[in-house]
């Protein structure tokens, strides 16, 4: 009898030193196991074990940003799915809606996020910045300008700032993919 007892004692330790598993990891690892990213994205994961902080690059295939690789950092806390990921940029781009430190102005990772959505919605949100960006809600207030008063203007500018040159007295990380 005091044999079951000490084993019981054992299993009790054992289970207070296994790492407690959060809403969010539960959460995020069902979105994870959901997501289907096409071949313009890769997702990569600096620590292993650490599903609540992963990497995106986003290569467009068409649009003004067609070339270049986006490099994208997600920051999920444990308030997730209460709370939207914390998302930023890693480069340096001429974006209306990406402003120079990288804040990305999506309405899903502001106002209008809702715990029914997942990290899909927020992929799919992101391409589509690139896609079409958006220029009636802005980070980046010369490019949005652009964007609205002069389409080819924008478009030189965007080319420019992938190469890593100048644009109106801001310098940008190049970002054109490696061929």
């Amino acid at each position: 009898m005091l044999k079951i007892w000490s084993i019981k004692k054992d299993n009790a330790q054992a289970e207070k030193k296994k790492p407690k598993v959060s809403a969010a990891q539960i959460r995020v690892q069902k979105d994870l196991t959901e997501l289907e990213l096409p071949s313009t994205m890769e997702m990569s994961f600096p620590d292993e074990s650490d599903l609540l902080n992963f990497n995106l690059s986003i290569e467009p295939d068409e649009g003004f940003y067609k070339g270049g690789v986006f490099r994208f950092t997600f920051n999920i806390n444990n308030n997730y799915p209460h709370e939207p990921p914390k998302v930023r940029g890693i480069q340096k781009i001429y974006h209306p809606n990406i402003d120079l430190d990288g804040n990305v102005c999506l309405n899903i990772l502001r106002e209008d996020w809702k715990p029914v959505l997942n990290l899909n919605s927020v992929i799919v949100g992101l391409q589509y910045l690139f896609l079409e960006p958006n220029a009636e809600d802005p980070l980046h207030k010369d490019a949005a300008e652009d964007l609205r008063t002069n389409r080819k203007s924008f478009e030189y500018n965007v080319k420019q700032s992938m190469r890593g040159r100048d644009v109106k007295g801001n310098y940008y990380d190049n970002v054109m993919a490696k061929n």
